[in-house]
Order: structure tokens, then sequence, then C-alpha cells
């Protein structure tokens, strides 16, 4: 579980929450008609822009978010180097034996010990990568797509409220209550998207990016297998993608 996210929820429902409690009483803020312009405009618009099965997979989406936690890049460098040395030991053909939990690594392995092209492991494995690509920006374009439509919604759910509002100005005390339900749609639909689609759009990008970079690790990994390189040259070369302060130091000692 990603624990930054819970904690952003937590946060924010605790930050509006206090607002509301502080200032006021909770039952303000609850209107029927209001949350059903709002949630039924956004599902609506969801279904009108995206085909049945991209909003079934919208749960999906949001759970990696929460639940999912991507591989350390570091972690995979050190067990692509012990395959390395497993390659070196033994033989390259040694490492469909070798256990591995990371299925995206296990494939890459695989295709090491079926002794297949360097070129074609390589065209292999970038398919992988751009399918899973394809997928999180199709989840990362709904959930934008539900962060433009709440405020919309909430927009329109205002101006109903307002024609109604201007409809019965004969009783001036309705004028204020009617005010009040016509701003909760603005205020629904801000909420959706701020808290909810937006930050979660930023997440699954931010998780697809950390997943990419871990599967370019595999690729520059397997390649230097297949070429028959020592380990620790290819620990060097995956050393690349990581930033300096979390490379290996070398035992030589000759410095940072």
């Amino acid at each position: 579980m990603d624990i930054a996210t819970i904690i952003g929820l937590v946060l924010v429902v605790a930050a509006v929450g206090g607002a509301i409690l502080t200032g006021g009483e909770f039952g303000w803020f609850i209107d029927v008609p209001s949350i059903f312009v709002v949630c039924g405009g956004v599902l609506a618009g969801t279904f009108i822009k995206w085909p049945i099965e991209t909003v079934k997979r919208l749960g999906s989406y949001i759970s990696k978010a929460i639940f999912f936690q991507p591989s350390d890049p570091k972690e995979i460098i050190e067990e692509v180097q012990k395959l390395a040395e497993t390659a070196r030991r033994e033989s390259v053909f040694a490492l469909e034996k070798v256990p591995v939990a990371d299925p995206f690594l296990k494939k890459a392995m695989t295709l090491a010990a079926d002794n297949r092209p360097p070129e074609i492991i390589q065209a292999i494995l970038q398919l992988e990568i751009d399918a899973m690509e394809q997928r999180h920006k199709e989840g990362i374009a709904v959930l934008d797509g539900i962060g433009a439509d709440g405020p919309a919604y909430g927009m329109i759910g205002t101006l109903i409220g307002l024609v109604i509002m201007l409809q019965n100005l004969s009783d001036p005390s309705s004028i204020g209550p009617a005010m009040a339900v016509a701003l909760l749609t603005t205020f629904y639909g801000s909420c959706i998207a701020n808290a909810f689609a937006i930050p979660f759009s930023n997440k699954i990008a931010f998780r697809s990016g950390i997943e990419m970079l871990k599967m370019n690790i595999i690729i520059a990994g397997t390649l230097g297998i297949v070429a028959g390189e020592n380990p620790r040259v290819i620990r060097e070369k995956l050393d690349s993608f990581l930033p300096p302060s979390l490379r290996q130091v070398a035992d030589d000692g000759g410095g940072e």
C-alpha cells in the first residue's frame, strides 16, 4: 500500500472537514440534488468519452495509486548483477532455472536462456514496455477527464441553482439558502477534481515512470548478459540509471 496516498487522502478530508465544522454545520454542505448533478454528470461524461471496457478498468487504475508498490530500481540492479554472475560462472542457459519473482525480469531471462539474438530480445521486451505505457496513459487520461468534468458540472449545477433562485426573488428569505445550495455544486466539483482525480492521475504517471525505469534497467542488463559482459561492467552500466547518491560505491576506494 502506498502510505503517501493514504496520508494525502486523510489530510484532505481533515482539512476540508475541519474547515466545515469550524465555520458551520456539516449538514449545510449536504445537498442531494447537487450531488446528483455533479456525480451523475461526471459519470455520464466518462461513459460518453470512453468505451465501456475502459470505464470498467477505472477501479483498477485507482487501485494502482493506492495499493501498487513498484520495485526498487536498486534492488532490480542487484538482482540482475547476481544473474549476470550466474551466467558467467555457469552459462546463459542456467538463467532459465534461476527463480525470479518479477515477471518482466523472468521473461527477459527466459529469452536470454533461449539464446535469442540481442535485437530480438530488445524488440520483444520493448513491446512489453510500450503496451504497459499505453495502458497507463489510458488510465491517466480517464482520471484527467474526470478532473476536468468535475468543476465543469459543478458550474452547470451552480447555474441551475441560480436560475431557480432568480425565479423566487419574491421571497427574500429564500435567496440566501438558495444561493448556498447553488454554490455547493461548484464545491463538489472542485473536491472531485482536486482531492481525487488530478492527484490520482499524477500518482499513476509517477508510478508508470518508475516502472518503465525498472523495465529499461532489465533490458540493458539482459543485453549485457547476452553479450557476455563482465557482471561488474554490467553493474556500472545499470548504476547510470540511478541518481549518484544511490549508486554502488567503488570497492577500490577510488572516490565517490
